[in-house]
């Protein structure tokens, strides 16, 4: 009785496990890489949408970073997982051991056969987070305590801010800046606005200003005036160093003509030569009248007087021929 009760218990034993692990059931074969199996054993289960559909067979490393973990699943579960699933290693609670979970995805995809590979994602470890809490508190501790430095600075006064804090005549003298500039803003803004309307209201068909600005021909003629214009104004300057050089040597000569710049008596001496040949020429034309009347010369006067009559008939004459 014993011996047999003992086989009866074994074999009730071994088919509840078989069960579990599927080993009576058709099985088909499927794989997935990883990078990291985070602690994964043979014959942890595999999940597909929160169902166990099948147990781990094999992990394999076939390279420095590369796992390739082997699953038997269920092939009355296999026709429904589709070639475009994601498997990803998670844990069974939050100390449970290990599984595999396989995530259906959207779009349409073909069934699963035996041998396929599925993709794969691998979520961050307990020990990736803890780690990166680590860094995060350690990166806290350092700006918290350069963030006291600071605020102490200010509170203190030191430093740019602290000074506009603690300081009311910089603060004020800061205001008076923004202030002023403030206005040159607003006067800058006005100037615009009044350069925008002088450019709107230009008649750009009719005007001078128009057609320079449109014109090429004109605008060169215009670029052309100017240059004129620099040319002439170069030559003035020239003609005014050159005539103070004149001026200058004429003031310092002893001409006539610096006599009668600074020589009162000289020019009052030529004042009376002229004077005095105004009257000798009006003697002379008196002179000369009275000879044409006199006995003498009046033959010789209407002579000439004859042929200056005849030469005008002449030159008349060839005019109109």
């Amino acid at each position: 009785m014993f011996v047999i009760l003992g086989t009866a218990l074994f074999v009730t034993a071994l088919y509840i496990i078989g069960n579990r692990q599927n080993l009576f059931g058709r099985d088909l074969e499927l794989h997935a890489e990883f990078t990291n199996v985070n602690g994964l054993q043979l014959g942890n289960n595999v999940r597909y949408s929160g169902i166990n559909v099948g147990t781990v067979k094999g992990i394999e490393m076939i390279g420095q970073s590369r796992i390739v973990v082997s699953m038997l699943i269920e092939e009355k579960i296999a026709s429904r997982i589709n070639t475009n699933a994601v498997a990803t290693i998670g844990s069974d609670g939050l100390v449970g051991s290990m599984l595999i979970n396989i995530l259906p995805q959207e779009g349409t995809a073909v069934p699963i056969k035996s041998g396929d590979t599925i993709q794969t994602y691998t979520k961050i470890g307990a020990n990736d987070i803890l780690s990166t809490l680590s860094v995060t508190n350690e990166n806290a501790a350092i700006l918290t305590a350069d963030l006291l430095k600071i605020t102490s600075m200010i509170t203190e006064g030191k430093g740019t801010v602290g000074m506009l804090i603690n300081d009311t005549v910089m603060a004020q003298n800061l205001k008076e800046s923004v202030f002023q500039l403030k206005k040159a803003s607003y006067g800058a803004n006005n100037s615009i606005d009044q350069l925008n309307l002088m450019i709107r209201s230009i008649d750009f068909d009719h005007s001078v200003a128009g057609v320079l600005l449109k014109d090429s021909t004109s605008g060169n003629k215009m670029k052309q005036i100017i240059t004129d214009l620099e040319t002439s104004g170069a030559n003035i300057e020239r003609m005014s160093t050159n005539l103070d050089q004149y001026l200058t040597e004429i003031r310092s000569s002893k001409g006539a003509v610096n006599h009668l710049i600074k020589d009162e008596a000289f020019a009052q001496n030529l004042d009376t030569t002229l004077l005095n040949l105004k009257e000798a020429t009006e003697l002379l034309n008196e002179n000369m009248e009275a000879l044409k009347h006199n006995f003498f010369f009046r033959g010789y006067f209407k002579k000439q007087e004859r042929l200056e009559k005849k030469a005008l008939r002449d030159s008349l004459r060839n005019l109109g021929n």
